[in-house]
């Protein structure tokens, strides 16, 4: 066991998460999505909704703050009468943990299957809301300190 890890997260996605670098997509993807059809990388989380799944991730995980929408849903299929109330809690979550308030783009279905199946991993859990399916564009993890004033090049020898 570690300390200051989410017991949600299994010792399988903190691996995939470490590997990963900026820019790398994660998707959470819900218990409707292709997930074993489309993923280079596949976690199973079938236990766990996708809103739990994301504070625990968010604790760990930055956003990328050099895209202008570091996340994705997928769009409501032109048509379905389904709003997708959850966005509105991964949108809490975002704005708690990285204080971003307009943090995702609504991308097409066919088009969201295609970004996702590029991703570096899928997450596949059992959220059961439709429309649930969300990718994340990690960020960079900056330091505290800047060992080197002004930027200045160190000269290795």
């Amino acid at each position: 066991m570690l300390k200051n890890i989410p017991a949600i997260i299994s010792p399988e996605l903190l691996k995939i998460m470490s590997e990963m670098g900026h820019g790398d997509e994660l998707v959470l993807a819900d218990g409707n999505f292709p997930a074993a059809s489309h993923a280079r990388h596949l976690i199973r989380c079938d236990a766990l909704g996708t809103v739990e799944l994301l504070e625990a991730i968010l604790s760990l995980y930055p956003l990328d703050t050099y895209a202008e929408r570091p996340a994705a849903v997928m769009q409501v299929v032109e048509g379905d009468q389904v709003v997708p109330l959850i966005w509105e809690d991964y949108r809490r979550l975002i704005l708690e943990h990285e204080g971003i308030t307009d943090a995702f783009d609504q991308i097409e279905r066919f088009s969201f299957y295609e970004r996702a199946s590029r991703a570096y991993a899928i997450v596949a859990t059992g959220e059961r809301a439709q429309y649930a399916n969300l990718i994340l564009k990690k960020g960079v993890i900056f330091p505290d300190t800047d060992p080197y004033p002004q930027n200045q090049q160190v000269e290795l020898k």
